[in-house]
């Protein structure tokens, strides 16, 4: 086992051989993977040492210190939170070789073509069809929307029905997809915010050899399940300093701007101050249990406390604006890569956090499995979940 005192060893290694003053970021990021100091968890030889994660930290703030560079997680986000576990966890060898390093450097962007027109809320409703050919690849056909980040993706993690017969929990298998290979059409969606992050994919007679396959046949949604866990830790357990994230920007303008207070106000940022702290520390709990096995449920909860107080903190910041709150500094139609709250003006976090209760699973959805998952709640009925795909009134 790894201990701290080997991890600081290492990254004094790595900071002397590959000074960060003198060093091209994508070189620095290369070495710091191959030295094991990327995610110390992960295995010797895919960016880890088998380490405690709880140590990972301590390696962060070192490099940091020394002014090295980072992979810019914000942009990486989907690949790194999402693509990255399920491929260890699911992955052959030879996969987890072949993605795992340029997902971690940043090399390359993946996206998450998981939900549909007619399967959002219900994801296991899904139509994407992929048959198998004789010679083993595989024929995708379908639409998925709601991706970010498509349009500069170059691979995607993929669940499609294989098996229209048995019921639509069964019959999904999970794939990595080329997002350059042909019959790949990616199409912007504008959003309220005038920017188009997300966008709709249209597959048609995608090819995708059996070797990109995560998983057995017809265990897709077991495999997805890993995903959908770590997207709601990631989203909703995210590192943050005190006051960091939606809460800061309001508590810096009600401290400069002393005109705009109002004894209401006050005691609605004080509420919501609290709970943002309260939500804040738990994710920092939840990060520790981590440290011992595979995420839980409980990230649903926290992805629920994100979607709910970034909403209700970004409507407080522009009522305590006034006038200032209404205004928005660009409509201009773009394709961003990331999302950044804290780097825009109040109204584009208003508008913006409209979405957290929709993506990475709805707040309705999420409500359901914190009752069932969590609290141990008798689950809802269910009439279909016996019965073949095929057969579902659509």
């Amino acid at each position: 086992m790894t201990d701290a005192a080997e991890l600081e060893r290492r990254t004094a290694q790595l900071l002397a051989e590959h000074p960060p003053a003198d060093t091209d970021p994508a070189d620095f990021l290369k070495a710091r993977f191959d030295a094991g100091l990327a995610w110390v968890h992960y295995p010797e030889g895919l960016g880890g040492l088998g380490a405690p994660r709880s140590l990972q930290a301590a390696v962060d703030a070192g490099l940091v210190a020394a002014g090295a560079p980072d992979n810019d997680p914000r942009r990486i986000g989907i690949g790194l939170g999402m693509a990255a576990p399920t491929i260890l966890r699911y992955g052959t060898e030879e996969q987890k070789r072949r993605f795992l390093r340029p997902l971690w450097v940043g090399e390359e962007v993946w996206c998450q073509l998981f939900s549909e027109p007619g399967a959002g809320s219900d994801l296991a409703a899904l139509g994407t069809r992929a048959v198998r050919e004789a010679g083993g690849d595989w024929i995708v056909n379908g639409q998925k929307v709601w991706t970010s980040s498509a349009h500069v993706a170059r691979w995607a993690i993929l669940i499609a029905r294989t098996d229209p017969d048995l019921p639509k929990h069964a019959g999904i298998t999970y794939f990595v997809c080329d997002m350059t290979d042909p019959g790949v059409e990616v199409r912007p969606l504008r959003q309220i915010t005038g920017e188009a992050e997300f966008n709709e994919v249209f597959l048609t007679d995608v090819r995708i050899p059996d070797a990109h396959r995560l998983g057995d046949v017809g265990d897709g949604w077991r495999v997805a399940q890993t995903t959908l866990m770590n997207e709601r830790v990631s989203i909703g357990g995210m590192r943050l300093p005190r006051e960091g994230g939606m809460i800061g920007p309001v508590s810096k303008t009600w401290r400069e701007r002393p005109e705009l207070r109002t004894h209401d106000l006050h005691q609605r940022l004080l509420k919501l101050w609290v709970e943002a702290e309260a939500a804040r520390l738990t994710g920092e709990r939840l990060r520790q249990q981590l440290v011992a096995g595979q995420p839980g449920y409980e990230g649903s909860g926290m992805k629920l406390a994100f979607a709910r107080l970034n909403q209700e903190i970004s409507g407080l910041e522009v009522e305590l604006r006034g006038e200032e709150g209404l205004l928005y500094d660009d409509w201009t139609m773009r394709r961003p890569e990331l999302v950044d709250f804290t780097g825009r003006d109040a109204g584009y976090r208003y508008l913006r956090s409209k979405g957290n209760s929709i993506e990475g699973g709805t707040s309705e959805v999420l409500l359901n499995i914190v009752a069932e998952r969590v609290l141990g709640l008798p689950s809802e009925p269910r009439t279909d979940k016996d019965v073949a795909w095929k057969d579902l009134a659509r």
